[in-house]
């Protein structure tokens, strides 16, 4: 028996089979848990359709999360194929390449403004959607960040705002929702090699610099980002909520 038999969970953000969300969604799957994914345009759809195919998902739905229309197209298939929500995964992130180089001080005002709203807004826009299918259920909502959030890293730039933005909406959602018994967190994983880190200037260096200064002298790995998610999406974790979870090897705690 697992610890997620009979509930339902939605992923946004799966790329491929080296995403952070892939690895959460077979560790959802492990437990019992039913699972819908969405994807952005025909591109994603054709790698992200057989891997939900190959958990048994039957709801494979396109979303533009930046797109209201589509955003209610998605919970209203949710709603009408099982009627409720108990958890939902947010991944999804995306600044322009030329803006992940160089200085944060030429970010352009339209690269920091599309950075925001499918980065961080897309969060608000989610959780609005899902929280009358998981009111009178333990439903709970994660979302991804990275440490670029709370100091610069280099290249990482607008990037990093739009991830501070995430973690203070996630904080902000989870005081609204916690009334309705919906709790909210955000994961701040290590640097992990995916096709998201890859636009990053310099992450190679990222990466050597983390593996040698973390407590534990490594770097993360999707799956232990997944079994953060695991317990966080799970009755393990009913009494958490608007916290930031760092999964990054210690690199976090770490001084000069």
């Amino acid at each position: 028996m697992g610890l997620l038999d009979g509930r339902k969970g939605i992923i946004f953000g799966v790329a491929n089979d080296r995403s952070i969300a892939w690895a959460i969604a077979e560790a959802l799957k492990r437990e019992g848990m039913d699972l819908a994914f969405t994807y952005a345009g025909e591109a994603l759809e054709s790698r992200v359709r057989p891997l939900a195919e190959s958990l048994g998902s039957k709801l494979i739905l396109p979303c533009d999360v930046t797109d209201d229309g589509q955003i209610a197209s998605v919970f209203q298939a949710l709603r009408s194929k099982w009627g409720g929500l108990d958890a939902l995964v947010h991944s999804v992130a995306f600044a322009k390449k030329e803006e992940l180089k160089g200085e944060f001080l030429s970010t352009s005002r339209d690269g920091f403004r599309l950075a925001l709203d499918v980065s961080a807004f897309s969060l608000v826009a989610l959780a609005r959607a899902a929280a009358p299918l998981m009111e009178g259920r333990p439903g709970s909502i994660v979302s991804l960040s990275y440490y670029g959030s709370e100091k610069v890293v280099s290249n990482y730039n607008v990037m990093g705002v739009a991830k501070a933005a995430l973690e203070a909406s996630s904080r902000y959602l989870a005081a609204d929702l916690g009334p309705r018994g919906i709790r909210v967190n955000t994961i701040s994983a290590g640097p992990i090699k995916t096709l998201a880190a890859a636009g990053i200037s310099g992450f190679k260096q990222i990466l050597d610099v983390v593996e040698a200064r973390a407590p534990m002298r490594r770097n993360v790995t999707q799956s232990d980002v997944a079994g953060t998610a695991l317990y966080l999406l799970s009755d393990l974790s009913s009494g958490v909520t608007g916290e930031i979870v760092h999964v990054d090897s210690g690199y976090s705690i770490m001084g000069i």
